[in-house]
């Protein structure tokens, strides 16, 4: 029998009634830890001061966050531990929701009306099923995904009955530490027996990430063909349809992917995105417009989302202005984008630029050059540098409207920044011809050349010397500042030093703020974490 007196509990409900009336449920259950609110903000708040053992969490709560945006933020701020149990609770069952709700997998699905009886019976089962399975999720509350590993197959060996979940866990944690192989023939063997969905679109999604495009194409193909009402197979299919530069197929599979699950802004975004690559406006207006709706509450609210929308009703209008409706929607859009990330000075900027943009096509010049000029100072003091394919846009948007000289001054950083990739400075020669800006990096350029050269010939001091060499010519170039901290790191392991402890923590400094979505994010990362383990 399932002891419930020393569990804490969380009811979310905005019915009063419904919140008591799980609670005296509770209590017949002998639950003596019961804390109840109204809405998915009280719910947070009382999850960052108590870790709950049981969540019963209606999903629509009126105005503010749903059940499905409140699970997003739990697990995106590390507020739920494994062991919780979250129970998604509603009266509705409208497509929508139940596929928005089951894709951030809440524990259970329980649909109101319910009696002691049978919110007990679900409930045993929960617990008893997270039970079994407490050594490896206390491996996941460790996030040692080895012993995640480990646990599962003790767990195998001793209950095959739970070799589901425990599959479901071992792949998870083999993918997590790049163990591919061993994770294709965990795969290929539980699809061997029974197509589960998860398998296959895990699968898929590891070959796809390898490069074997045809391998993930059939997969995913399989996977809508047994699963038709499986969105993440058709947002597979866009992956590969744009990896082979078939943007237009890749559009048609994201809409399916839409029509079977709406409720996701970032599925909704990823659609404007290849819509706007396919020169269709009008179909990025409506996703970016869903993206910037449902993300109001959700921890996956992104500005650019709101940039996007506001660009793409601009370019929806092509070269005359706006109409008067769409002017104020884009000026709406903006002012929303503003006031939510009032301390960004980037981002205040490239809402400037949009609006003055749309002024001057509207006729209204002197409006155009008070945006421009706010636009240009905050340009002058930003604190954080954009990502190389922003500043390129940002660029572009100054050029166009009449700034030469601070477009100049914007594709001259960003040539320092990231000079080092081909793909950048190609961009930036689309823009200018202005010989310091595209050649000034040569020879800090060929000075990392030789860092590389000399590292994979594991002559460490000439790297690093090469590599400081590279850094001082370009002292805002993030790659020449990676390479110099891992050459003082190599030095580091065999002969402790202070001052190239010291040198390397500043390197790594110089990075701090490199997007995530850099891909050398992860190298930073990795990097940081050795340095401060010694």
């Amino acid at each position: 029998m399932i002891v419930y007196s020393n569990m804490r509990f969380l009811v979310v409900d905005d019915f009063s009634d419904f919140r008591s009336s799980v609670k005296g449920m509770l209590g017949q259950m002998a639950a003596q830890h019961i804390d109840i609110a109204a809405n998915g903000e009280e719910a947070l708040s009382l999850c960052r001061k108590t870790r709950y053992d049981v969540i019963l969490h209606d999903y629509n709560l009126g105005q503010g966050k749903n059940g499905q945006q409140v699970l997003e933020e739990l697990h995106h701020e590390k507020l739920i531990s494994p062991h919780c149990i979250f129970v998604m609770v509603t009266a509705e069952s409208s497509q929508a929701m139940v596929m928005a709700a089951l894709e951030f997998e809440p524990d259970a699905y329980l649909t109101k009306p319910f009696n002691r009886a049978s919110l007990q019976q679900r409930l045993d089962k929960l617990v008893e099923r997270k039970s079994l399975l407490a050594p490896i999720l206390d491996a996941l509350a460790r996030e040692d995904q080895r012993a995640v590993v480990s646990a599962c197959d003790a767990l195998l060996q001793r209950d095959p009955r739970l070799a589901p979940l425990c599959q479901r866990y071992k792949a998870n944690a083999l993918a997590a530490l790049q163990q591919h192989e061993p994770l294709e023939q965990l795969l290929q063997g539980i699809l061997a027996q029974r197509p589960l969905p998860w398998a296959l679109m895990k699968l898929a999604d590891h070959l796809l990430q390898r490069g074997q495009l045809d391998q993930a194409e059939a997969l995913y193909e399989q996977g809508i063909e047994q699963f038709p009402m499986l969105p993440a197979a058709f947002d597979g299919l866009a992956r590969v349809k744009l990896a082979r530069g078939e943007t237009l197929k890749a559009q048609v599979f994201l809409e399916q992917a839409v029509k079977i699950s709406p409720n996701n802004p970032q599925r909704q975004a990823e659609l404007g995105r290849v819509a706007r690559s396919n020169e269709d406006p009008e179909r990025a207006v409506r996703a970016y417009r869903q993206a910037v709706t449902l993300g109001r509450h959700s921890a996956f609210r992104n500005p650019e989302h709101h940039l996007s929308l506001a660009d793409s009703l601009k370019v929806q209008s092509g070269d005359t202005a706006p109409n008067p409706r769409v002017q104020v929607e884009i000026r709406q859009t903006l002012e929303d984008l503003t006031r939510s990330w009032k301390d960004d000075q980037g981002l205040g900027a490239r809402a400037d630029l949009l609006q003055a943009d749309v002024m001057r096509r509207s006729g209204k010049q002197a409006e155009a050059d008070q945006l421009l000029r706010s636009a240009t100072d905050k340009l002058a003091n930003l604190e954080t540098f954009f990502s190389a394919d922003t500043a390129l846009a940002v660029a572009e948007q100054l050029r166009e409207l009449g700034c030469a000289e601070q477009s100049d001054q914007l594709l001259g950083t960003c040539a320092e920044m990231y000079g080092d990739d081909p793909a950048v400075m190609a961009g930036i020669a689309a823009q200018t011809s202005n010989p310091g800006i595209l050649h000034g990096g040569e020879e800090a350029a060929a000075r990392n050349r030789e860092g590389m050269r000399s590292y994979q010939q594991q002559q460490y001091p000439a790297a690093l010397e090469a590599f400081r060499e590279a850094l001082s010519l370009q002292p805002r170039n993030i790659s020449y500042a990676l390479n110099t901290a891992q050459s003082l790191l190599r030095l580091l392991l065999t002969a402790p030093d202070d001052a190239l402890l010291t040198e390397c923590r500043a390197c790594l400094a110089q990075v701090r703020s490199l997007p995530i979505s850099d891909p050398r994010h992860e190298r930073y990362r990795k990097l940081l974490e050795r340095v401060d383990s010694l």
